[in-house]
């Protein structure tokens, strides 16, 4: 399992224990000739607003990212979703006759609550105990992380993080009931930072698997964890800040690095802890797993997408049809 030192840049989300007033447009009226009619044009006032998110917590990797976006805030229980109808009015250009155009927005708000609330139950918390090498010394240190998982069969089968499990000597993974169990590896990814491993358990809520493929920019994102290895189960809310970004992890104590490539990028909150949770979308269905955070700026989080787990997802149920 990789450490990591705080404030060098993005990071792993596995962890130790441890405006402006709104401007105000004064409307044009419409203008009338003898010879023309001109439609009046009507400019509503906008606000922005942004709010500080907490900083990062240090733990596996320390990532040094590349041409890193800004990203919108989030909100944590619904998503407001803005819909335009059909014009009401048109102009028609007559002497001395003007008509405006009107457009009409309704604002709708939906809840999300039951989709979190069945999405949980799939969410686990991994610790892991192992020695991670030192850099200049003949002993090794004992560590024990925090991790998130994603259960993918009711047999037990759970996908994470590689860094989350990645040198460990024993590993155990707490159910959102509280149950726990021990766990073992199944395999590891060699081509990005994913794992499989399972537990010896029965009639569990495996998660809806989705697809990364049709993401876009803008769509909702969810995202549940154990941030700091303590708030199990926690779910914030965000959007797809950008796709196929690209960042290198390095271990600070090896200086081994790893590069990282077509992450999604979200605004949904992860913290140190989140490492192998499900990045959803606004109907429950997986479509990336958290991996990585920035600790120099706020919002930017990275998920790899989930159809790049279609190998380990097929080997978990492959073996659970067995």
């Amino acid at each position: 399992m990789d450490q990591s030192l705080p404030g060098l840049g993005p990071q792993y989300l596995h962890t130790d224990l441890a405006p402006s007033p709104a401007a105000s447009a004064t409307p044009e009226g419409p203008s009338t000739s003898a010879a023309d009619a001109a439609g009046a044009a009507t400019t509503t006032p906008g606000s922005s607003a942004e709010a500080p998110r907490p900083r990062r917590g240090a733990r596996l990797g320390s990532i040094l990212g590349a041409s890193l976006l800004s990203a919108t805030l989030a909100s944590a229980a619904t998503v407001v979703l803005v819909r335009q109808t059909t014009p009401a009015a048109t102009a028609t250009a007559t002497t001395a006759t003007t008509t405006s155009t009107t457009v009409t927005r309704a604002v709708e708000v939906v809840d999300l609550t039951d989709v979190v609330a069945a999405a949980r139950e799939s969410v686990v918390t991994i610790t892991a105990n192992g020695i991670s090498a030192q850099r200049f010394s003949p002993f090794g240190q004992v560590t024990e992380g925090i991790g998130s998982g994603v259960i993918l069969t009711s047999s037990g089968y759970i996908l994470t993080n590689r860094h989350v499990v990645d040198d460990s000597t024993s590993l155990t993974v707490e159910l959102a009931d509280g149950r726990t169990f021990p766990a073992t590896i199944v395999r590891e990814a060699t081509a990005t930072d994913l794992a499989l491993i399972k537990i010896d358990a029965t009639g569990l809520a495996a998660a809806s698997i989705g697809s990364s493929a049709t993401l876009e920019v803008g769509q909702t994102a969810l995202a549940i964890g154990s941030p700091l290895g303590t708030y199990t189960e926690t779910v914030t809310q965000g959007i797809i800040s950008g796709l196929g970004r690209e960042v290198t992890v390095t271990n600070e104590l090896t200086r081994r690095q790893t590069t990282l490539t077509n992450l999604i990028q979200t605004d949904a909150a992860i913290n140190a802890g989140n490492s192998g949770g499900p990045l959803l979308d606004a109907a429950g269905n997986v479509v990336g797993i958290n991996t990585a955070t920035s600790t120099s700026a706020e919002g930017i989080g990275f998920a790899i997408p989930i159809d790049a787990a279609a190998e380990l997802v097929s080997v978990a149920d492959a073996a659970a049809s067995a």
